[in-house]
């Protein structure tokens, strides 16, 4: 079921094409440099491989060798201690714990709005954008601060926060000129050639458009 590049396994990536969950492990592999085979999965046209790996049919899933794994924060951190180099992750418990908690409030405070902007209940879809914004808004001070999101150096939480920022304006989602900090910071993620090299050919084209 996995392919083999130069008779070895591959990690495999089942991965959705737009939606920013799985542009969030496409941007760690690259980020990590790791050779990976994604196989981009459609909403209507699920493999019938993906329902034996995971039960819930759900993309991203990733696969190395035999083992099969399909929530996000835990592949995320898979893949640190896989492929330890660069590392994405503090060295010392207390920043681990840190860097976790970080990744849970930016799906619970981020992505979770971000998945109801779809909804076809236009009151429900509009509270969720301003959810989404007035937490943005209240995060702004912390990148002036430091260059990273609560951190000197480049962690998996900014692999995560990367993507939703990229879809701000698809999503609606204007910052003011008062979040000046945060757009900064938005920018220095997406000229990383990591970004660049993680994006599907829909998100290239997304680029095109806000670039435009």
């Amino acid at each position: 079921m996995i392919a083999l590049v130069n008779g070895g396994p591959v990690i495999v990536l089942y991965s959705g094409i737009t939606g920013p969950v799985s542009h969030c492990i496409r941007l760690t592999l690259a980020e990590k440099d790791i050779d990976t085979q994604v196989r981009y999965v459609y909403a209507d046209s699920i493999p019938e491989e993906l329902t034996e790996l995971n039960p819930y049919s759900t993309v991203p899933t990733l696969v190395d060798r035999d083992l099969a794994l399909y929530d996000a924060q835990i592949i995320l951190e898979y893949l640190d201690e896989r492929f330890p180099h660069p590392p994405l992750m503090p060295a010392d418990p207390m920043s681990r714990a840190v860097n976790r908690q970080l990744r849970y409030r930016i799906t619970r405070d981020l992505y979770n709005p971000a998945e109801e902007l779809n909804s076809e209940n236009e009151i429900a879809a509009a509270g969720a954008r301003r959810t989404l914004r007035n937490s943005l808004l209240a995060i702004n001070p912390v990148f002036s601060q430091m260059p990273y999101f609560m951190s000197e150096e480049y962690t998996l939480v900014d692999c995560c926060m990367a993507p939703l920022l990229w879809r701000l304006e698809t999503y609606n989602i204007r910052l003011p000129d008062s979040a000046g900090a945060l757009r900064r910071y938005a920018q220095s993620l997406f000229e990383r050639d990591a970004f660049q090299n993680s994006m599907s050919e829909p998100e290239r084209e997304m680029c095109e458009r806000m670039t435009a």
